[in-house]
């Protein structure tokens, strides 16, 4: 038991080299991640999940946006490092534990800016560790959450930065961020809101806000994303696609959906926050007998994120009551709570002994979650889970070769993203479903259809493909693909697609 806490002490005070041992953890575990997952991926030849194969899709190409309701960040940084290390899961991996390590890094590095000591920085960092969706949906799904989570702690760190220098450099760097953030997921809005409404009701934080250089900041978040509200302007239903997910009007009725609302957020709410708020509970309990000076009112940095907070529910309240949204993901709370950590952390400092115990638990308990999570993410990584999660465990390879026995396949479409994984076999290949926007001019012929017994109904990519100007073959084929770590084959149905001669 000594040796548990002295790891966690070394882990809360100490450094390795010019960094905080916290942080120096939380580099080592992503580059872990990094490594294992793509050797894994490459020694037992499984694909990935179907967040990935999606970016698999859209990364053969730069554009402005790529449709799927989505912002196009998470995609401009996977063309990027596969233009340094080649379309390959190594590519998907450091995107997404680079971007983790980063909202990590950012989130100790603003709370330390602010003030507070290595110890609350370490137990915000942790305490980020706990929620489910960071310590887990992230590691075995997820893309553009796991951006929303980066630069939502970089927006932070910025707003910091500009708080505390007031320079012109400071005002670019966050109108940066801004931008990056609002790149990243569009449910960004709420923390935006949040973060500038507390902003702005401090004497703190106020003058900053009124600062003319804060014109700086919207210029440059302003071009940005100018680009990318362009194209969603003139794509609105490849923007809105994915509109349906929200369950407005559910209930029928104002008043049912409006309880079906407040019930979902609700049950949102608890299933983001609960575990990260039971620990840091259970942290204080098991700290209480620890001595403690009297309480002293919060600083400016705790109102500033307990007021961001509160701000982001109520916001959140007013678009769910507005738009008459009854549907949630739980993930979809993250701009909201993921203060929380921070400003619980920073609270226990004013706490003396007490708060140094509690906040030893809390990065003893988030470093053992994210440990103790390894293994299974590496299981969940080369096996997918069961439904559409088992299309990792497909040979790519094979159907590859299957739709290529009879020629040469330059566009292969299908009717959902899975298909994005034969890009890992050849990087040249096109690859389509019915979300890719311009879907007409991007075939190029000899192409092919490729379905699989999926919940996906081809009747959609079926319209598509008429509607650009091609035809099925009325003969298809029938093939079945090995598994791999011993499934059972599976059916795919391959049909050849040819351009409709005009009369």
């Amino acid at each position: 038991m000594r040796q548990l806490e002295k790891w966690t002490d070394w882990l809360c005070d100490e450094r390795v080299g010019p960094v905080s041992a916290a942080v120096a953890f939380a580099l080592i575990y992503c580059l872990t991640q990094i490594v294992v997952m793509t050797l894994a991926s490459h020694f037992v030849g499984t694909g990935v999940g179907v967040d990935d194969s999606e970016q698999l899709m859209e990364m053969r190409f730069l554009a402005a946006g790529y449709g799927s309701s989505q912002p196009p960040l998470f995609t401009w940084l996977a063309i990027l490092a596969a233009a340094l290390v080649g379309t390959s899961v190594l590519a998907l991996k450091i995107v997404k534990y680079g971007l983790l390590a980063a909202g990590l890094v950012a989130y100790f590095a603003a709370i330390r800016r602010l003030g507070y000591s290595s110890r609350a920085a370490a137990a915000g960092m942790f305490g980020l560790l706990l929620f489910p969706q960071i310590f887990w949906e992230m590691q075995h799904a997820l893309t553009h959450s796991t951006a929303i989570f980066c630069f939502t702690s970089v927006l932070l760190l910025a707003l910091v930065e500009v708080q505390k220098r007031r320079s012109a450099v400071s005002y670019a760097l966050f109108g940066l961020a801004t931008a990056a953030a609002m790149l990243s997921k569009y449910n960004i809005v709420i923390f935006l809101t949040a973060l500038f409404l507390a902003a702005f009701s401090l004497r703190e934080t106020r003058a900053a806000i009124l600062d003319r250089r804060f014109l700086i900041s919207v210029a440059v978040a302003i071009l940005a994303c100018l680009p990318t509200a362009y194209w969603s302007l003139t794509h609105p239903q490849d923007f809105l696609s994915h509109s349906g997910g929200f369950g407005v009007a559910g209930g029928g009725s104002a008043a049912r959906t409006a309880a079906l609302g407040i019930f979902g957020l609700a049950k949102a709410i608890l299933n983001f926050a609960a575990l990260p708020v039971a620990v840091f509970a259970v942290a204080f309990v098991l700290a209480r007998r620890s001595p403690a000076p009297p309480p002293q009112p919060g600083p400016w940095p705790e109102r500033l994120l307990w007021r961001a907070i509160a701000f982001g529910l109520l916001v959140t309240l007013v678009l769910v009551l507005a738009g008459g949204v009854t549907q949630f993901r739980d993930r979809w709370m993250l701009p909201i709570f993921v203060l929380l950590p921070a400003v619980l952390a920073m609270r226990l400092d004013a706490m003396g002994e007490r708060g140094r115990k509690a906040q030893g638990t809390i990065v003893f308990a988030g470093a053992v979650v994210a440990i103790l999570v390894l293994p299974v993410s590496w299981h969940m990584h080369l096996n997918g889970g069961d439904n559409r999660g088992r299309i990792v465990r497909m040979d790519y390879r094979a159907l590859y070769d299957q739709l290529t026995a009879d020629g040469p396949v330059t566009t292969v479409v299908s009717s959902w993203f899975w298909i994005g994984n034969l890009r890992l076999v050849n990087p040249g290949l096109i690859v389509l479903d019915d979300e890719i926007p311009d879907f007409a001019q991007s075939i190029r012929e000899p192409a092919v259809l490729v379905l699989m017994g999926d919940k996906e109904p081809p009747s959609v990519v079926f319209d598509r493909i008429a509607k650009a100007g091609y035809a099925m073959d009325t003969i298809h084929r029938s093939v079945e693909v090995p598994q791999l770590l011993g499934d059972m084959p599976r059916q795919v149905t391959i049909t050849r697609l040819h351009r409709i001669t005009a009369q």
